[in-house]
């Protein structure tokens, strides 16, 4: 091969390297001066743990926490037949239901937690605390619930049972009935709970998690 021809295969086998590209991350003006929205993050946390309410008031329950409640409360009144006590806390997702002759009564100090659903007729006592994500169906005559007690996440309540006394007819038709369901002053119910139509809890009871009565 001729010094000629070895410099024009070297030439032409040289891949040439593509240009250097700088990246530049670039931070919009709106996005560097906005700020986290606190009092949304402020409302969850109560929202999750209403105990802060109650066990922090000097520090949770702001001008702007109680103008809220204030709100919300009026807004489910207007909408339901629910009633609300001094220092009741509703979290922004309860789903409260309470047709005529199904009224629902929050106590002074009563706490309901994020993600519950109560159908009356239902009536929580004063300082009542219900933690997040429990169902209440109150059936024909009702889930009462004393002063103080503490109701742990997850709980259930069932003031109704099916009928099912015939095999020939579809239990959904076979109607049901409804007993009530009471609950005592100063009980502590552990999560993930459910009590069923007809029981009734004395005062001071402590029924352990994943319990059924």
């Amino acid at each position: 091969i001729s010094l000629s021809r070895a410099s024009n295969v070297a030439s032409t086998s040289r891949i040439p390297r593509p240009a250097s590209r700088r990246i530049a991350f670039c931070t919009s003006a709106s996005s560097s001066s906005s700020k986290p929205d606190y009092a949304q993050q402020k409302r969850s946390r109560l929202s999750w743990m209403p105990r802060l309410w109650s066990n922090n008031a000097s520090k949770h329950r702001t001008d702007d926490a109680v103008a809220w409640q204030r709100e919300l409360q009026a807004t489910l009144s207007a909408l339901e037949t629910c009633t609300f006590g001094v220092g009741a806390f509703i979290a922004d997702d309860v789903h409260l239901f309470a047709e005529r002759g199904r009224a629902i009564v929050v106590g002074d100090e009563s706490c309901i937690a994020a993600g519950g659903y109560i159908h009356g007729p239902c009536v929580l006592g004063a300082n009542v605390s219900i933690n997040c994500r429990c169902t209440i169906e109150g059936g024909s005559q009702g889930v009462q619930i004393g002063d103080d007690t503490r109701i742990g996440p997850n709980f259930s309540a069932f003031a109704f049972e099916h009928v099912f006394e015939s095999p020939d007819v579809l239990v959904r038709e076979q109607g049901v009935t409804s007993k009530g369901i009471t609950i005592g002053r100063d009980c502590w119910i552990g999560a993930n709970v459910s009590v069923t139509d007809g029981v009734s809890i004395g005062d001071h009871a402590v029924i352990g998690i994943g319990a059924v009565v």
